[in-house]
């Protein structure tokens, strides 16, 4: 699969992004860039990072960073694929983080924030 890198590993275990702005940010679930390894928000998530840093870089491919998920999308070529290359492990966020999360961060109407 063109775009990526399975033997980078991930940038972490939750939204670079939003872990980075003042004040840090929530997310409804993951997305990880399948080249660089960056982990950024789904385009729910009120600010959308995942597809953000795609365009951003022209890194074309990223695969869900949720347990039990293993698909990837290619943001060029809009294209879900059901499975791809085996990627450098952990290969989802820790299942004791919440979704949305972190839990700490996430409004009692996160609900009216995602995008539909």
């Amino acid at each position: 699969m063109e775009g990526v890198d399975p033997t980078v590993p991930p940038s972490g275990t939750g939204c670079a992004d939003c872990e980075a702005t003042s004040p840090k940010g929530w997310w409804y679930h993951l997305r990880r860039c399948a080249l660089c390894g960056h982990i950024g928000c789904c385009d729910t998530s009120p600010s959308q990072h995942g597809s953000a840093h795609a365009a951003s870089t022209g890194h074309p491919v990223a695969r869900s960073f949720e347990p039990g998920e293993e698909w990837f999308w290619d943001y060029k070529k809009q294209v879900k694929y059901d499975h791809g290359p085996e990627l450098t492990a952990p290969t989802h966020r820790p299942v004791e983080q919440t979704a949305p999360g972190p839990a700490d961060r996430v409004p009692a109407d996160w609900a009216d924030h995602l995008h539909r």
